[in-house]
């Protein structure tokens, strides 16, 4: 791959801040990310962010179909041009956000079942959560997602019982996240204020909480983490706009002290409040 300097130059391209862009380049680095996607010859990729392509063009030599969908019309024009030579990669102009998974597959005419293809993405800070939620609740889901964020974010997201928080919850409750590579800020370009750090999170087949309303399992643990630093049955009654007299014997129901704090319930406790609750 050409320098980056030169490459953006030559398009007449820079990082724009309002999209968050710090393009990785070590290739160190960029190696692990694949590395950690465990990338097989007959594996379908969603990369979400490509920038440049130089985590794209290793994830060509190694999957079946790559599919990059990127926001910047600049970098789609970039791409286009300089990988014409992948025939397995197809390039989509697109906000991953404002987009449903099927269609984009429906797009490059790739029949992919549930479960059948990997996600690999280098998230710009300001929309980690919301990406990652958009993926996790995608019809058909990934098998694996391989991201790279925030160090503190995928610290928060790794969490256990004692120091969780909303987002752990909602990607804990699809999936599980591990923790497998820091990336100091160094590695990128422009060098972003904070370290990253690579997070695979590798979904379940089947949910490690049974609810009967998912909707409302989320609703509930959302009012529970809308005063963190409250008992339960503060931030529930506020959260839900109910009385304390109504949902404190409810969490008791549910077999929790209602003076706990939503940070030290396990999603197996979330369940069966959420359960009560309905």
């Amino acid at each position: 791959m050409k320098n980056l300097n030169q490459l953006l130059n030559q398009y007449n391209l820079r990082p724009r801040k309002g999209l968050g862009q710090n393009f990785l380049t070590d290739p160190f680095h960029l190696n692990k990310i694949v590395s950690t996607a465990d990338v097989e010859q007959t594996d379908t990729i969603l990369e979400v962010g490509p920038g440049p392509g130089a985590l794209t063009e290793l994830l060509a030599e190694r999957a079946q179909h790559v599919v990059a969908v990127e926001v910047d019309r600049g970098m789609v024009n970039l791409l286009r041009h300089e990988y014409t030579d992948l025939d397995n990669l197809t390039i989509i102009e697109a906000d991953i956000l404002k987009t449903s998974i099927d269609e984009l597959f429906q797009k490059c005419q790739l029949p992919i079942a549930n479960h059948q293809y990997s996600v690999v993405a280098n998230l710009p800070y300001y929309i980690t959560s919301a990406v990652i939620r958009h993926l996790l609740e995608a019809d058909p889901a990934p098998k694996r997602i391989v991201v790279t964020i925030q160090k503190e974010v995928a610290q928060r997201i790794v969490a256990k019982a004692g120091k969780m928080s909303l987002l752990a919850v909602s990607v804990q409750f699809y999936g599980q996240p591990s923790l497998i590579h820091h990336i100091p800020a160094g590695a990128f370009y422009p060098s972003p204020k904070v370290d990253s750090a690579v997070l695979r999170i590798d979904t379940f087949t089947e949910r490690p909480v049974i609810v009967s309303d998912e909707n409302l399992f989320f609703r509930v643990v959302k009012a529970g983490f809308s005063q963190k630093r409250k008992q339960l049955k503060n931030s529930l009654a506020g959260g839900l706009q109910r009385p304390i007299k109504e949902i404190t014997p409810l969490i008791e129901q549910a077999n929790i002290d209602p003076k706990r704090r939503a940070e030290t319930l396990t999603l197996t406790e979330w369940g069966r409040l959420t359960e009560t609750i309905r």
